[in-house]
């Protein structure tokens, strides 16, 4: 007999939970990094943006929506994680709390909860917190790989930091990152595994491919985005590079630095806020990568992942509506 059933028809063993399971195993050599490189202040961030995110929403399911928990899905963790590796390890604490309200509240539950949001939840907080606090988000703790328990806040200067501010005659100014000079600039192989100036989660690019590899093993994620995001801005700086040889378009650096692998890997990938084909993907991983460039080197930020990935989250329902998929059986538009 024909059993009439519906949709969907096929299964998977993959469902919610245990991809959101599979997003926290991939990000943990990060925190691990950054825990190591900034000590106890780093896990005390990671841990009030975890459990504030993880409280946000529990209150806001159960007390606002009357509604069943759900918090079990792991989801309101990797927005704690994703926004804890977003933000310096200086940060008070109760700043963490308004950004974590930020981003589930507002970014996420306002729009009716998991796979309903527009925006990331975890980069709207961590924009209204760079937007509302500048001078707390950019106190950054130097490494120290020589005292785990050491607590002392060293502010330096990130590596864009100092390249944004470099001059005509090649010499860092002492607008907001101090006297920074090009000495200053860690080594391309400090900033791949870590040793470097910046936010919890955004320094150690080995650490950051290494979940991303984990990812793609387990196909939580695929190849297009990390990779159109990360070479267009590979080859857009090369270019300048080659032809102005200044060293702001240094293209290694801006690969290794700041929040683009971050972004790339675990925040440009987002289900609910990017295009759901794989030329989507393409044309949102481009945009991503030509706004991060042009933010990068010519705005008043010296960062530009977080501002890019939003901005083209606003255009991923556009995106789609133009590449869509074609129903089986139907002819082309």
């Amino acid at each position: 007999m024909l059993k009439v059933s519906t949709a969907p028809h096929m299964f998977t063993p993959q469902d919610t939970k245990s991809i959101m399971r599979d997003v926290v195993l991939a990000l943990l050599p990060a925190a691990c990094v950054g825990v190591f490189n900034f000590g106890l202040n780093a896990l005390i961030v990671i841990i009030s943006s975890v459990a504030s995110c993880v409280m946000w929403e529990y209150l806001t399911v159960r007390y606002l929506f009357k509604k069943n928990s759900t918090i079990n899905d792991f989801s309101a963790i990797i927005t704690g994680l994703l926004l804890a590796f977003n933000l310096p390890a200086t940060i008070p604490v109760w700043m963490i709390l308004v950004g974590s309200f930020m981003a589930i509240v507002v970014g996420k539950m306002a729009f009716g909860g998991l796979g309903k949001n527009i925006f990331n939840p975890a980069l709207v907080g961590r924009v209204f917190l760079f937007i509302s606090f500048p001078v707390q988000m950019t106190m950054w703790m130097k490494p120290n790989w020589k005292d785990f328990l050491n607590t002392e806040i060293q502010t330096g200067a990130t590596t864009l930091g100092i390249l944004k501010h470099i001059d005509a005659s090649s010499s860092a100014t002492s607008l907001t990152y101090g006297n920074s000079d090009l000495s200053n600039i860690p080594d391309y192989w400090h900033m791949f595994i870590g040793y470097t100036g910046g936010c919890i989660g955004e320094v150690s690019a080995l650490a950051l491919l290494l979940g991303g590899i984990y990812l793609l093993h387990k196909r939580v994620i695929t190849w297009h985005i990390p990779f159109y995001y990360l070479s267009s801005v590979f080859l857009i700086t090369s270019v300048m590079w080659l032809i102005t040889h200044d060293i702001k378009y240094d293209p290694l650096t801006h690969l290794l630095s700041g929040g683009l692998m971050l972004g790339a890997i675990f925040m440009a990938t987002d289900y609910a806020t990017t295009p759901m084909t794989q030329k989507g993907k393409i044309i949102f991983a481009l945009g991503c990568g030509i706004l991060t460039v042009i933010i990068r080197l010519y705005s008043a930020y010296p960062e530009g992942v977080s501002f890019a990935i939003l901005i083209m989250n606003a255009f991923a329902p556009l995106i789609d509506k133009f590449y869509y998929t074609r129903v089986y059986g139907t002819r082309k538009k």
